[in-house]
């Protein structure tokens, strides 16, 4: 019978720092051939509300699945999740259905696990400020994640929603403090997050400083942008795809920038990372479905052996 494993069950089972060096493995596989993933398939089913698919095959655990899910933006409105998923885990050699994984929170700590790698490999070792822009899920995650790689003295935090960015920072600790603006955040910052819903740029080239690494994990379509070209054109650009990145990415699309490398091959050492300590990096996350059935296997192997999850007969 196959596992249900609810997204309580997927947090108990799912340690940050676990689930980094397992994205780290996986980027590195997938940049080297060792898995199989298509370009998910996304349709806009009304303006503004996406479902897509997400297949993989992963030969290292003999898993293969895919992520289904559902991307709102204006579910915020109505205090629901943006971003709603479930991944469905099949065994390679038999076919047979293993697991019903919910999909909400890996989707949430997986892209900021992978965010965590791109920060190791290509941020510079003395790194000791941290601006994030955004404050919602991927904000929490990346603020959980991010501090597991380089030790943050200083912590900055900035969104156009003020009440919800005094509520992030209040939650957040004293470590953290709220910004006045996007460029008051992101001045002087080493390692830049943007994680916000926009469709436009949400910051401008000159605030950048010589030497910061820039994560964006939002504007996956071909429509948005949240990178000014001028910053994608003088940044030495990694993706976790490149296939993905020249169909799917607004930002790499628009800018016709240069794609450096596929941050797996930064991992493996098949691509230099960063080449000076004053050169601006920038990964463009998108998110791949390898991501998701590793994230999703990792859970289901720690709630079986757990005892979590529920066996569903089919």
């Amino acid at each position: 019978m196959p596992l249900w494993v609810p997204e309580s069950d997927v947090q108990a089972s799912l340690a940050m720092s676990d689930l980094i060096e397992a994205m780290q493995q996986a980027l590195a596989n997938f940049s080297a051939g060792c898995v199989v993933q298509p370009v998910r398939t996304a349709i806009e089913y009304r303006p503004m509300a996406f479902f897509g698919l997400m297949p993989a095959y992963d030969p290292a655990s003999g898993l293969v699945g895919a992520k289904l899910l559902t991307v709102l933006p204006g579910n915020l409105a109505l205090g629901l999740p943006s971003h709603q998923a479930s991944i469905a885990l099949f065994d390679a050699a038999s076919g047979a259905l293993l697991a019903v994984v919910d999909g909400r929170y890996i989707t949430e700590a997986r892209t900021a696990a992978v965010s965590a790698v791109s920060v190791r490999h290509l941020a510079r070792r003395e790194a000791r400020v941290l601006a994030i822009l955004g404050s919602g899920v991927q904000a929490h995650s990346h603020l959980e994640a991010l501090p597991l790689i380089c030790d943050f003295q200083e912590i900055r935090v900035w969104s156009p929603n003020e009440a919800r960015l005094a509520k992030f920072v209040q939650h957040a600790g004293p470590r953290v403090q709220a910004a006045a603006s996007a460029g008051g955040a992101v001045r002087g910052a080493d390692v830049v997050v943007l994680a916000t819903s926009s469709s436009t740029p949400v910051i401008d080239a000159d605030w950048i400083s010589p030497g910061a690494h820039v994560v964006a994990v939002g504007a996956c379509r071909p429509n948005q942008c949240e990178v000014a070209p001028k910053l994608m054109r003088s940044s030495r650009v990694i993706v976790d795809s490149r296939e993905a990145a020249q169909v799917e990415s607004g930002d790499v699309i628009h800018s016709h920038c240069d794609i450096h490398a596929e941050l797996g091959e930064v991992v493996a050492g098949t691509k230099p990372g960063r080449g000076s300590a004053e050169e601006i990096t920038l990964f463009k996350s998108l998110g791949l479905g390898i991501e998701d059935v590793v994230s999703a296997g990792l859970a289901f192997r720690q709630a079986q052996a757990a005892g979590r999850g529920i066996q569903v007969p089919l």
